[in-house]
């Protein structure tokens, strides 16, 4: 009897021990279920308070697996998961074909980084270049042109917005927007930086991306414009070409007034009509000469962007190693009193050349005279 008594009181120990074992397996999954619920809703609240709207949020447990939107930074989206509380990984995949541009899960805000599993920086994860559709965003001086596919009304509303506020009264929108709920454009920002960009300035100017290479043509009016230009691009469809053939205008030619487009050929007549000579062994220009200095003031001050070499010579009545020397004093001083008459000394060089050159001969007086001179050349 005491034997009966005891197992009884065995069955319904083991009874009372089964009953928490089987409770744990019906509510655990149930349990789990309800958290990943919780944790997409956290998540997609999080992404949409940034202004992000992913296609798709999965959790597997606490492991996110986002969808990446077309045209978002990757790494802006991988912090604001991975900040969301009870994320412990973080997985980004294409937001068309749903393949992993990072698989390996990057560290929660609970949860330290590890030697083995280094966190995955925005470079690691490029955006791929397939996520981007064909597109052309252009300029001319009468309209502002958009040619693309885009996923939704609410795109083509938002790129229409941002037309309105570029174009100007002068231009007007040239819409060929197209709504493709696949393959379309998912994200108006990338086309908006865009429109900001080609905005500035006249004439043609257009960005086209045709899958592989974003080209960039047309005339912008400054290097600063062509700079945006090329980043707005490149952050429009991260990883592809960028063939740049945007044009800066031409400088403008400087204006030649009348006086100076004929300045040479009336030094050249000058030249033949005036002489600058000196006496002898000095560099004081002689009296016959006077009125000429004067003339070439009037002549160098009629165009005032002219430069004009004062070049010194001497006869051969003294020796080489004075006959230098003597000339350099010759330019210098007609030099000084055209300066006196109102030219600008930096317009005139004064070179000297002694007795190298001489237009006459120097046995005769007359020669000798016609060699002690300064010309005037222009430089």
């Amino acid at each position: 009897m005491p034997g009966l008594v005891r197992r009884p009181l065995v069955i319904w120990l083991l009874a009372a021990l089964a009953v928490p074992v089987l409770l744990t397996a019906v509510l655990v999954p149930a349990r789990a279920g309800t958290t990943e619920d919780d944790l997409r809703d956290r998540t997609l609240a999080a992404l949409q308070a940034r202004g992000i709207e992913s296609r798709s949020v999965d959790f597997d447990g606490r492991d996110a697996r986002v969808a990446l939107p077309p045209g978002v930074d990757p790494g802006k989206v991988r912090e604001i998961v991975a900040g969301v509380d009870g994320v412990r990984s973080v997985q980004i995949v294409n937001g068309l074909s749903g393949a992993a541009t990072g698989g390996t899960p990057t560290a929660s805000a609970s949860t330290a980084p590890t030697e083995s599993t280094p966190p995955i920086t925005p470079s690691t994860v490029p955006v791929e270049q397939s996520d981007v559709p064909p597109f052309e965003v252009g300029r001319t001086n009468q309209a502002i042109r958009v040619q693309a596919p885009v996923r939704s009304q609410a795109v083509k509303d938002a790129i229409a917005a941002e037309v309105d506020q570029v174009r100007g009264e002068d231009r007007e929108y040239d819409d060929r927007t197209t709504i493709d709920p696949a393959n379309g454009i998912a994200d108006a920002s990338a086309v908006s930086a865009l429109l900001r960009a080609l905005a500035i300035g006249t004439g043609d100017a257009s960005v086209r991306y045709d899958g592989d290479t974003i080209t960039l043509s047309g005339q912008v009016p400054d290097q600063a414009t062509k700079a945006t230009v090329g980043r707005a691009a490149a952050k429009a469809v991260p990883g592809a070409v960028v063939a740049d053939q945007l044009k800066l205008p031409t400088p403008p030619k400087a204006a030649v007034s009348e006086p100076c487009r004929t300045f040479p050929s009336r030094l050249a007549e000058f030249s033949r009509q005036y002489k600058i000579n000196f006496l002898s062994g000095t560099s004081i220009v002689n009296d016959a000469s006077k009125p000429s200095v004067i003339r070439a003031a009037a002549l160098l001050k009629s165009c005032t962007t002219a430069r004009v070499e004062l070049a010194g010579h001497t006869d051969d009545l003294g020796s080489s190693a004075t006959s230098l020397p003597l000339s350099e004093r010759r330019a210098a001083a007609v030099k000084t009193q055209l300066v006196k008459l109102g030219v600008s000394a930096d317009r005139l060089l004064a070179n000297g050349y002694g007795e190298s050159f001489p237009i006459a001969s120097n046995s005769t007086g007359t020669g000798r005279i016609a060699n002690r001179r300064v010309e005037i050349r222009p430089r």
